[in-house]
């Protein structure tokens, strides 16, 4: 499938036309038709396919398309789509997906993620991008619908945050969550959804009761794992190939008030590894993450692991939560939060990176998932790879799972029952990084990833990703994922930035 690839004059001149309100697409000039040029027959008149009759409203203007010219990775240029749909209602969705259908357009939501003002996209590598086509602004449709004993209901623009402050209020919350909480669900969902509860609760789509999602073909459908499995499965960490998630039926279970966070420190990987695959057989924390880290004197690595154990009353002791664990270790700290607080950990960081610069800054991450067996043979090629200067003020995630928690949606896992995250968060300082060098870096770090059983997880930036690649990551999935493509995109419209099929 090949995306429309527009001249610069062509978007200049869509642009421009956008002075006076739109009415329709000019099918032979490819540009927007004003009222005034579609009653004077404007590049044929017949020709222009008029806009249907919307809830909500379709951005044209420059002032608007540029808040949608960009990701958070900052890596890949050119993104502006030729309009936004900011949906006033589910139906508005089915009536563009028609409209691109119909005039070959592209079409891809947009989480518009983040906090006000910094609300953009939260693809790394440019994989919700839509150029020559339309946008969807999931902000439009934000209504948290309701929250049961078991279950929330959510429309495709809600994000952690704010669900989990509608739950935490009946005393619920979400079993599985990102770490960062201003994600929009329906956009996390695309992708799978990890946290630090992954090794009790799996990703957040295993936590995804049902959906209501507006296929390639223009149809409103519900799915579940017995209504529809394939288009469930395959909406679910899809990548937004068969269609538009807009309202999800989530698990949400009952919240504890407070989180004792236990923060292991280790010189030695092999220690560190051994220990954190024992905290997880054991599930004796909810939340079970880890890290590698610089030295300060910058001459090696450490590794660490953040344990927490959520409670209501008393706080559990510490020591018998660390039994068993080996005696080498460099130190452990001890902390106590509210539940909400712990949740909400991340902002403070995201707070010093706007006031560092970072934030703003291309970002080259890469996050896998690889073989337990070989995570330690990984982790040496990594290390010996990767420099401070390479990170920045950014950090890496690594910590170990059970596979089997991962059961639902095209989430490809290695092929071993422990799996291990490693997610490469860069924050490059301010100036001239070698951010090509990063991205080339990261092409190289996968290579290698998978001649050892890896896998990638849909977000981050590697570099000319082909078919063929793409082919060989689904493995045994791929050809179900391909027929739940033709079935539900007949026409190939959606989302073309992730490449699956390019």
């Amino acid at each position: 499938m090949t995306t429309n690839t527009p001249s610069r004059r062509r978007v200049l001149g869509g642009m421009a036309a956008t002075a006076a309100t739109v009415v329709g697409w000019n099918v032979a000039t490819q540009t927007w038709a004003t009222a005034a040029e579609a009653g004077r027959g404007h590049g044929g008149g017949g020709h222009v396919s008029p806009v249907p009759p919307l809830d909500g409203s379709l951005k044209t203007s420059a002032a608007d398309l540029v808040h949608f010219s960009k990701d958070f990775g900052g890596l890949v240029p050119n993104m502006t789509p030729w309009a936004a749909l900011v949906p006033g209602s589910v139906n508005d969705i089915v009536k563009m997906i028609n409209f691109a259908r119909s005039n070959n357009l592209k079409i891809a939501a947009n989480g518009r993620s983040g906090t006000d003002p910094d609300l953009e996209s939260h693809s790394n590598y440019g994989q919700a991008a839509v150029p020559g086509g339309i946008s969807i602004d999931s902000r439009g449709l934000s209504k948290i619908v309701s929250i049961g004993s078991t279950s929330a209901v959510v429309e495709m623009g809600v994000t952690w945050g704010q669900l989990t402050d509608a739950a935490l209020a009946k005393g619920k919350v979400p079993p599985a969550m990102p770490d960062y909480m201003h994600l929009s669900i329906g956009g996390t969902l695309s992708v799978g959804g990890i946290g630090g509860t992954v090794g009790k609760y799996g990703l957040a789509v295993d936590t995804v009761e049902s959906l209501d999602i507006v296929t390639g073909a223009g149809q409103l459908l519900t799915a579940s794992p017995t209504v529809r499995p394939d288009l469930f499965h395959a909406a679910l960490a899809g990548g937004g190939q068969v269609g538009i998630i807009v309202r999800v039926t989530i698990k949400i279970v009952p919240a504890k008030q407070r989180v004792l966070v236990l923060g292991l420190v280790y010189d030695d990987v092999s220690t560190y590894l051994a220990d954190a695959e024992r905290m997880m057989a054991d599930s004796r924390f909810l939340v079970q993450a880890g890290d590698m880290r610089r030295k300060l004197d910058d001459s090696g690595w450490h590794y660490g692991m953040e344990l927490g154990a959520a409670y209501t009353g008393t706080a559990p002791a510490s020591a018998p939560l660390l039994a068993g664990l080996r005696d080498n270790r460099a130190e452990v700290t001890v902390e106590d939060m509210s539940f909400r607080d712990y949740l909400y950990r991340f902002d403070a960081y995201v707070d010093e990176y706007k006031l560092g610069g970072y934030w703003e800054q291309p970002k080259p991450w890469l996050s896998l998932f690889l073989p337990g067996s070989k995570i330690k043979q990984f982790l040496e090629i990594a290390e010996a790879d990767l420099t401070a200067n390479d990170l920045g003020a950014g950090f890496v995630l690594t910590y170990p799972y059970p596979t089997s928690k991962l059961k639902r949606g095209t989430v490809v896992q290695p092929n071993e029952s422990v799996a291990y995250l490693f997610d490469l968060l860069r924050f490059p300082h301010p100036g001239e990084p070698d951010i090509a060098g990063m991205v080339e870096q990261n092409r190289r770090l996968y290579d290698k990833a998978v001649a050892l059983g890896a896998k990638r997880y849909l977000v981050g930036a590697v570099p000319r990703m082909t078919p063929a690649d793409w082919k060989k990551h689904f493995g045994n999935r791929y050809t179900d994922f391909c027929n739940a493509k033709r079935r539900y995109d007949p026409a190939g419209i959606l989302t073309p930035g992730q490449g699956f099929f390019a």
